[in-house]
């Protein structure tokens, strides 16, 4: 399948409220699950650019596409953080891919060689197909809960989805509830950020986790917003054939000509910033805490102004930018989503 037919599908796409099968197919056929995945486990095993790249690029695509390809890929950053036997078992088999939640929302009751998962993550994006969960939990110790704080991994069979995801956009991604009841969760299917338990690591899974999740969602933004503009042009070209809007969408064309400017910069100022960092860290050369926090802010700056853009034109087109059904209604809702993650919200 030509992943670039998927731009043509974006109503079906939203519409289905989740990916079609056929899509996944083509996910799984080409490993958009597994880009940060070592060759050995069947993954395309690219460097933190090269990732990035592909995350703008399929967001271009569709916005749904692009989100479920990141988080997917995402997933890959918890390989180091199991035993060889248990990695193999969660990420070697083909259509292997995590959905799960950072909220510590559950509890995990502390018993012998291992603990009893309960609890309910919101926004678990692909939870539609993932076949592994994870989740965070407090520990319950001797019937008392602690201050500690567990990562768990979880067997889909374990797990009860909720389809409530009601967002504006990114209505494909299927980022549901889920619920766990009692489930036994072994001490080896645990894990911890930065623990190293097996040699499949790379330089991307020592990156600093913040600024790796960071310039991940903000390669989706400025992948809608590539498309956005894109179907801005084509707008302006369509409307500028009717006489009665021909100077307007000539002073439209001009300001999509500055905007396009500006969108070129920040893409430009991300990329050449992940640069620097990625190749200090391959360096060996740990990333100062300043260096970690101006990225950030970067990266909420730079999600600001993907929705600036945005906004400089929607007022501008009329019906056709309300109404759920047109494409440059779609795509600027997929905008306002993306951008509204945690991580780069003021």
């Amino acid at each position: 399948m030509n992943l670039l037919h998927i731009k043509e599908r974006g109503l079906e796409i939203e519409q289905l409220g989740q990916l079609p099968i056929d899509i996944l197919e083509a996910i799984y056929e080409q490993k958009l699950f597994k880009l940060f995945t070592p060759k050995e486990l069947g993954g395309k095993e690219l460097n933190l650019l090269e990732g990035m790249k592909v995350f703008q690029q399929m967001s271009a695509l569709d916005g749904n596409l692009g989100w479920l390809v990141t988080i997917g890929t995402g997933g890959n950053a918890f390989i180091p953080t199991f035993n060889q036997e248990v990695c193999k078992k969660i990420f070697s088999p083909r259509n292997a891919v995590i959905a799960g939640s950072g909220y510590p929302t559950g509890i995990a009751v502390q018993m012998e060689g291992g603990y009893r998962v309960s609890g309910q993550w919101k926004y678990c994006s692909g939870a539609d197909y993932a076949t592994t969960f994870t989740m965070n939990c407090f520990v319950e110790h001797e019937g008392i809960r602690t201050d500690q704080i567990i990562s768990c991994s979880v067997e889909r069979e374990h797990v009860e989805i909720f389809h409530d995801w009601r967002a504006m956009g990114l209505k494909a991604t299927a980022s549901h509830t889920i619920s766990i009841q009692n489930a036994w969760v072994p001490q080896e299917a645990t894990f911890q950020l930065g623990a190293i338990h097996n040699n499949y690591g790379s330089f991307v899974h020592s990156f600093p986790f913040g600024t790796f999740a960071e310039a991940s969602f903000l390669s989706v933004c400025l992948g809608i917003t590539e498309n956005f503009l894109e179907q801005t042009s084509i707008m302006i070209k369509q409307k500028s054939n009717e006489p009665s809007r021909a100077e307007r969408m000539g002073t439209l064309h001009a300001l999509l000509i500055q905007k396009q400017q500006n969108f070129n910069q920040l893409e430009e100022q991300f990329y050449a910033k992940l640069t620097q960092y990625w190749e200090k860290h391959k360096a060996g050369q740990e990333l100062a805490d300043l260096e970690l926090q101006e990225f950030s802010q970067m990266s909420k700056d730079s999600a600001a102004t993907c929705i600036d853009i945005a906004n400089s034109f929607i007022r501008n087109f009329g019906m056709e930018a309300i109404t759920e059904t047109s494409s440059i209604n779609r795509i600027w809702r997929n905008l306002y989503t993306a951008a509204q993650h945690g991580f780069l919200t003021p």
